[in-house]
């Protein structure tokens, strides 16, 4: 599959380890950065990677920072992201077939790189269900669209 992963500073080398894994499994990734330690603003590269998902340029993407918090809430600005910060497989499987999340955001402070391998497995060997969630994500699309959310 082709992916797109990015992180800030503090996520550097769990982002390389699952890149790593990744592309002994035959994925191809593209990597976003940052590539060493100093300090980035990672609004900036989880805007780039959301905005190159959101274009189409990849199906799925990984981004990386302390918590993974900074990272969903930046990629969720972008129109089209869904974005799901994960911390345990159920939550990434969850992520992909309840929520049709297009990314994922993981923290390097919060999960060692063991866990995050099998999170990111997890995730990308899970597909959007549809069914009774299908409705959900229909409605989240629209009110991002403009289209008023009925109660």
């Amino acid at each position: 599959m082709k992916l797109a992963i990015g992180c800030d500073e503090a996520a550097c080398d769990l982002k390389n380890a699952i890149k790593t894994h990744l592309l002994a499994q035959g994925h191809d990734v593209t990597d976003f950065g940052t590539h060493d330690n100093a300090p980035v603003l990672y609004p900036d590269v989880a805007f780039e990677v959301a905005q190159r998902v959101a274009a189409g340029d990849f199906p799925r993407a990984l981004l990386l920072c302390g918590t993974g918090i900074g990272m969903a809430i930046c990629a969720n600005k972008v129109p089209g992201i869904r974005a799901a910060q994960c911390h345990d497989t159920y939550s990434a499987e969850r992520a992909s077939r309840s929520n049709d999340a297009q990314i994922i955001t993981l923290g390097a402070r919060v999960v060692g790189p063991e866990l995050a391998k099998a999170i990111v497995d997890t995730w990308l060997k899970s597909s959007f269900d549809g069914g009774r969630s299908q409705p959900k994500v229909d409605l989240i699309n629209a009110f991002e669209s403009g289209r008023p959310a009925l109660a």
